[in-house]
């Protein structure tokens, strides 16, 4: 940030006159200089030109200081005096201009353009029979002032929000983990995705279990033999319940064949692709 220094050198009181001298009381020093104790004021005491520096009123560039001057003193920026606005920005220079010549180098560009737009508004202007309508000399100026002022005021605005570090420290809390446990987050998609993985593992490791039914084919014997008792002919399919299985079916076709075999039934059939009849091979008494 540029700033304009004014320095003020304040006369010190001879060291030699009555005033000026310190008291001694008690041969008590009053002060001590790299160890070594001082009883009175020295006489060859130098303070340098810069030891005590007056800051004025700091600004950011030539236009910050132009619309300080417009603004303190409340001027229509669209209708800028630009006597007094140059005659004080001018003075400003020169006092900036004694303490740094660099920096007064791009005020003193603008002191020119402020002289400039000044002498413009000085001649009459130039009529054209048909051009343009004559554009005020200040209008450059006006506008790059206003653009400069939103800008400022965006800055001044940004600056006011509250910044970590400037304006408020981030607080660090340690915890231990044993004290508070720290809990996983898990949300219901998640969920649906674990339990159909679940699913299809299950399904990978399915066991089928096969179980032999105990079957008696000499019991099979007896309920074929009961199923015949008091019939003639029985048809051969009617003595099948398919309802039952086909280990059922199986054994019960073992037991017809095994009464067959002890000549205990009788399987009979007409001629060919006939139905074919079963009974009893004797008769109960």
């Amino acid at each position: 940030m540029n700033a304009a220094r004014l320095s003020t050198v304040h006369s010190l009181p001879d060291a030699t006159s009555p005033a000026s001298m310190p008291g001694v009381v008690d041969q008590v020093a009053l002060a001590r200089l790299y160890g070594e104790p001082l009883f009175a004021m020295p006489s060859d005491l130098y303070i340098p030109p810069d030891a005590l520096e007056v800051f004025l009123e700091a600004f950011e560039g030539p236009l910050d200081l132009l619309l300080y001057l417009i603004r303190k003193q409340n001027f229509n920026i669209l209708d800028i005096p630009m006597a007094g606005v140059t005659r004080q920005y001018l003075s400003y220079v020169d006092e900036i201009r004694q303490r740094n010549l660099e920096l007064a180098a791009e005020y003193l560009l603008m002191a020119a353009m402020l002289i400039e737009i000044k002498s413009r508004m000085l001649l009459p202007p130039r009529k054209m029979a048909e051009g343009p309508e004559h554009e005020d000399p200040r209008a450059e100026l006006v506008r790059r002032l206003l653009e400069y002022e939103q800008m400022k005021l965006a800055s001044m605005q940004l600056n006011a929000v509250p910044q970590q570090g400037r304006d408020f420290l981030q607080a660090h809390v340690y915890i231990e983990q044993s004290l508070q446990p720290r809990l996983p987050e898990v949300d219901m998609n998640e969920l649906q995705s674990a339990w159909r993985d679940i699913l299809k593992r299950a399904n990978l490791v399915q066991h089928h279990k096969i179980s032999r039914e105990a079957l008696s084919v000499r019991e099979h014997m007896t309920l074929v033999l009961k199923h015949l008792q008091g019939r003639k002919f029985v048809a051969f399919e009617h003595l099948f319940d398919p309802s039952l299985g086909v280990p059922v079916l199986v054994v019960t076709f073992i037991a017809l064949l095994e009464l067959a075999k002890e000549t205990l039934i009788d399987i009979t059939q007409a001629e060919a692709f006939a139905p074919i009849y079963v009974r009893l091979a004797y008769t109960p008494s």
